[in-house]
């Protein structure tokens, strides 16, 4: 039973929810390996450290033994994910789908074992299923079991319109979970629809139903909504090295201790360890570097990692910058800020017009570039350092 609770402990490290962990560990005494999903609709080029959340957990379990499926969801990529969407996903093409897909699968060998991972593509068996097929799959819900969905529910209550292939979108990835017989499906807390529609129809279809893990939903670089690429709050992971550590380094003292969770692969007694450290008086600043130093390794090699720690001392801590920078919040206007406003409610300047004069005498840097375009604007979700002259400085984050 020990090696049940060790397995478990890992298994559950930075989890929301299981459903449930009583059929997980009945699961677990079989002692056979389980065949553990995810999926991932290639919506966009690349994969950000959001995504990578779930892909640790993957990492979990294919370091206890099990079969991982990697799914690339090829086929409900072209209906879209209406998972805590307020507005109809706009479609992509077919060769959008097939370019974003061939980067998913270079982007998670960097985490997963290339050797022990099954890449699955859903058109595989969604296209095989034809106009019949989908009839029978479509009856095997109702619109009032849909409009239960959350995000459904609110669309529907402020008459924001719900296409009808959205309502197929949870059904198709039930359906992955039988046609790929998984054992155990993971998800973010916006998907515990979807991933227990799964449950109901390996139920009909006769299965055993999978297990569903939920993960948490990382919030991005304002420390306020999910990273995405859509808010500007994101770290790709195949980013530049500096790039990488620039902004894990730009995040709160508060927000580190999430990412560590739910990004680093330290074991958790040495987090716990490290959490002591600050509190007996070590600087946050210090334990952010070595979170910064695994990432950018893991996504590239200790080389770079150990350079951009390097470049990040000569550029903000050799006298650039304070050691303590203030952090600011300054709201947006139809999602975009202009610079010479954000400078004027974030103290930086007096008025808008010195914000322009110190913006034409080449005063004024953002990440510790100069800036000076005096219309430039910011957008919503942008979070930089901006400093104006040798004294004032803040962390800016437009909301």
């Amino acid at each position: 039973m020990g090696d049940i609770e060790n397995a478990l402990e890992l298994i559950k490290r930075g989890a929301d929810e299981i459903f449930s962990e009583e059929e997980l560990i009945t699961r677990l005494k079989r002692g056979k390996p389980l065949r553990v999903k995810a999926g991932f609709d290639p919506t966009a080029p690349d994969l950000h450290l959001g995504h990578t959340v779930l892909i640790n957990k993957l990492r979990h379990f294919q370091e206890l033994g099990h079969h991982i499926l990697f799914l690339i969801g090829d086929f409900t990529g072209l209906i879209g994910d209406p998972s805590g969407r307020n507005v109809t996903r706009k479609p992509l093409t077919p060769d959008e789908i097939k370019d974003n897909a061939k980067t998913y699968e270079d982007q998670v060998f960097k985490i997963l074992d290339r050797e022990k991972t099954e890449v699955c593509f859903n058109s595989s068996w969604c296209e095989d299923l034809g106009a019949a097929g989908m009839i029978s799959l479509a009856a095997k819900s109702t619109v009032a079991r849909m409009l239960e969905r959350d995000d459904f529910k609110k669309r529907y209550a402020s008459n924001q319109p719900i296409s009808i292939h959205e309502f197929l979108y949870p059904l198709m990835q039930g359906y992955d979970s039988v046609a790929m017989e998984a054992d155990v499906e993971l998800g973010g807390t916006d998907q515990i629809f979807n991933l227990l529609m799964g449950r109901e129809l390996q139920k009909d279809a006769g299965q055993e139903p999978q297990i569903v893990l939920t993960m948490p939903l990382l919030e991005g670089l304002d420390g306020v909504q999910k990273m995405s690429k859509s808010y500007g709050n994101y770290i790709g992971i195949d980013e530049p090295p500096g790039e990488i550590f620039g902004k894990l380094m730009s995040v709160s003292d508060d927000l580190m201790w999430r990412y560590f969770e739910l990004l680093s692969f330290r074991p958790t007694n040495e987090i716990e360890g490290l959490k002591q450290s600050v509190n007996d008086g070590m600087n946050p600043r210090d334990i952010k570097i070595q979170l910064a130093e695994e990432i950018v390794a893991r996504f590239h090699d200790e080389k770079a990692a150990n350079n951009a720690r390097d470049e990040f001392a000569n550029r903000f801590r050799h006298g650039q910058l304070p050691e303590e920078i203030p952090e600011v919040s300054v709201e947006s206007n139809d999602g975009e800020a202009a610079l010479v406003h954000v400078l004027k409610q974030a103290g930086l300047t007096s008025s808008t017009s010195e914000a322009i004069r110190m913006i034409k005498q080449g005063a004024v840097k953002i990440d510790n570039e100069k800036v000076s375009d005096k219309d430039l604007k910011l957008q919503s979700g942008d979070s930089n350092i901006i400093q104006v002259g040798k004294r004032k400085v803040a962390k800016v984050t437009i909301k």
